[in-house]
């Protein structure tokens, strides 16, 4: 049987922890230093992104971004890419982007994506995101987001019970993240990127236009439950940074009792969400190698301050 590996002693568990005074959410703003701009990518270290490389076994390389015009109707009512060509002189073509929205396709939440209304952002930094410029999306890009990347395909796994329904709003437990990597054979190591894998875009993809907007005003789909039970899996298990197929990563709509993953993990604990990912390809030639690990690298923009950035993520296999 697949184990998962526990946490490592160097850091606290979870549970210990401190919490937020009269909430649920649990803080790890002291665990890396109050001035700390990287959140769980810390667990990147040196090391663990050089071991990583050997998670590249046969030099196939797979782009897991969409294209920046997909999906065909951005989520929550986002503006679409707006692109033009243009003559720029008698011998050559230039391009600009007259509107992008950084997350609008596949992308990045950063540290200044959401704040918590009574303590801020991660760190307990109050005000507004140009208040707290070391925690834009530019200190991710000086380091860069590579390690050792795992894939969970949750989507297989629903549909092997017979739940098809990647836009159904199911709620993923931590218990069944575990029962999915036992199933793969997967171990999960400290630093791992994690990769889960819905079935959402597949799903959304086959949607007419008007459909298609009409579901991302509101999203509906499957995701990760947004009970602490979740924050305390990644946690512990020390992932670095987690990616889905999905608009939210988190279940949608959410249930206001579970509260919101989106605190628990990116304002209380400092860990990147890639959002939109694209994981089909990289699903179908892991489940071929029956091997579910894989170097990550993914760089993104160098945008001072900012609060998301396109994916800009392949995967080594």
């Amino acid at each position: 049987m697949a184990s998962i590996n526990a946490a490592g002693p160097a850091l606290p568990r979870y549970d210990d922890l401190p919490l937020v005074d009269g909430t649920d959410l649990r803080h790890a703003w002291d665990v890396f230093g109050r001035g700390d701009s990287l959140g769980t990518l810390n667990h990147l270290t040196d090391e663990r992104r050089l071991a990583a490389l050997g998670c590249a076994r046969t030099g196939r390389t797979v782009s897991l971004t969409l294209p920046l015009d997909r999906p065909h109707a951005p989520p929550f009512g986002r503006d679409p890419l707006v692109h033009r060509l243009y003559q720029a002189n008698g011998f050559s073509w230039g391009d600009r982007i007259e509107h992008l929205d950084l997350q609008g396709s596949s992308q990045w939440d950063g540290l200044l994506h959401v704040l918590h209304k009574e303590v801020g952002f991660y760190g307990g930094h109050r005000g507004e995101p140009a208040d707290a410029p070391q925690l834009g999306i530019d200190a991710w890009a000086r380091t860069g987001i590579v390690g050792r990347g795992v894939l969970l395909d949750v989507g297989a796994y629903l549909d092997a019970r017979g739940e098809r329904d990647a836009l159904g709003g199911r709620a993923v437990t931590a218990q069944e993240l575990a029962e999915v990597a036992d199933l793969q054979g997967t171990e999960l190591r400290e630093g791992d990127v994690l990769c889960v894998r819905f079935g959402w875009h597949t799903a959304f993809a086959a949607l007419d236009r008007d459909a298609g907007v009409g579901l991302m005003a509101r999203p509906r789909t499957n995701g990760l439950s947004a009970e602490p039970a979740t924050a305390a899996f990644l946690w512990d298990h020390r992932v670095a940074a987690v990616v889905s197929d999905n608009p939210t990563v988190e279940v949608q709509p959410g249930d206001p009792a579970a509260g919101f993953l989106h605190h628990r993990l990116i304002t209380m604990l400092g860990m990147p969400l890639g959002e939109l990912f694209d994981l089909d390809e990289l699903a179908e030639a892991c489940a071929a190698a029956g091997t579910w690990d894989f170097l990550f690298a993914a760089v993104p923009l160098n945008l001072p301050g900012g609060v998301g950035s396109p994916a800009n993520a392949v995967a080594v296999l």
